[in-house]
């Protein structure tokens, strides 16, 4: 937290607005737009999860259409496809940015179009902050005219040649879990250029409840929307984004100084134009042992790391869903460890994990 949070929260209790709906929701509404400068609208919900099924819906996917999604990636991203009946098509990632690649995309599109069936939407991640291929990505979604919902739940932050993530896509979508740069603890967003998908997006996030004087409902709606007191920590959290920017960036900067001159250690650069707010500082090993090596070595010490995300096609829930792979993915899943990125982290918590991992290498 940054010390801002319980003025907002406190606020929000004096003045009895708790539910969903409220000065702070507007507020934190308010303050994404401004930070993201742009022509955007923001609609606060409950979760990225629940940001990413509304955005599905309103890019018109529904029960028996076929999206392709980015296959690197944490399930949430992947997840809501299934919720509206619809079926995922998993496209592997490219080697410069971990992210959809865009060869493998536009083979994807090709093979279904030629099975007669044109994808209804093109889900792409920008993992641990950093961005994809932006350009490439778009220009071949323009082409065959496939919407891009940009999943931006990462990324908060980061930026693609000045612009900031999270106003690219169609539709975009936040996330403010707990284990985000910034937090309300469970929440997200949903962010768009069209005023009519925000407004929609809080219509179906509030149950769908028409404009009458009665409870009456035209369509199925869901229980999506942001409470006051979770967007008032939000607001406080959005005085400091750019603290923890530069807090996670610099341990990036940290590890990288100290352990890049180890062979067996590789770092993702930022290609030209892009820059990551480095949510999670990554490092690939020449193998599954060495990583397993580094990773065992620090939790002896209790201290946690985490293998790269599991690709969705290799999921036992996924595997059975179509996929274009060049086997990419795979690698970085076998070779790939996620170190400790927190905030809050000190330097001697630095200078004790690098030392671990040096001695573990030895």
């Amino acid at each position: 937290m940054g010390g801002t949070e319980q003025n907002y929260v406190k606020e929000a209790f004096d003045t009895n607005w708790i539910a969903p709906l409220g000065p702070n929701v507007t507020g934190f509404e308010n303050d994404l737009i401004t930070y993201l400068n742009s022509d955007i609208n923001v609609a606060a919900l409950s979760s990225g999860t629940g940001a990413i099924h509304l955005g599905l819906q309103l890019l018109g996917v529904g029960r028996g259409d076929e999206v392709l999604c980015q296959s690197f990636t944490f399930s949430a991203s992947a997840n809501p496809i299934l919720y509206l009946g619809a079926t995922p098509i998993f496209v592997d990632s490219e080697k410069e940015t971990w992210n959809i690649s865009p060869e493998l995309l536009e083979d994807a599109i090709k093979n279904r179009l030629k099975e007669g069936i044109k994808p209804k939407t093109i889900v792409a991640v920008h993992l641990y902050g950093m961005p994809y291929n932006i350009k490439d990505i778009h220009e071949i979604a323009e082409k065959y005219n496939i919407p891009v919902l940009e999943d931006s739940a990462e990324a908060l932050g980061s930026t693609y040649y000045g612009r900031k993530c999270g106003t690219f896509g169609d539709i975009a979508v936040l996330s403010f879990n707990g284990n985000k740069i910034i937090t309300t603890s469970g929440g997200g967003a949903l962010v768009s250029k069209n005023k009519e998908h925000t407004d929609k997006a809080v219509y179906l996030a509030t149950q769908a409840r028409d404009n009458a004087i009665h409870y009456q409902h035209s369509e199925i709606g869901y229980n999506y929307r942001m409470s006051n007191v979770l967007a008032g920590i939000g607001r406080g959290q959005m005085e400091v984004l750019d603290e923890r920017v530069f807090a996670r960036r610099a341990n990036y900067q940290y590890y990288y100084d100290n352990l890049k001159a180890i062979p067996e250690i590789e770092f993702l650069n930022e290609p030209p134009g892009l820059s990551s707010n480095r949510w999670l500082t990554c490092i690939l090993t020449p193998s599954y042992e060495i990583r397993e090596c580094i990773r065992l070595a620090l939790l002896d010490e209790n201290i946690e790391s985490r293998p790269l995300w599991k690709p969705m096609h290799l999921q036992p829930v996924f595997q059975n869903y179509l996929n274009f792979s060049d086997g990419t993915s795979e690698e970085l899943f076998e070779r790939g460890l996620c170190l400790p990125s927190g905030s809050n982290l000190l330097k001697e918590d630095l200078t004790q994990i690098v030392s671990i991992i040096k001695a573990a290498l030895k």
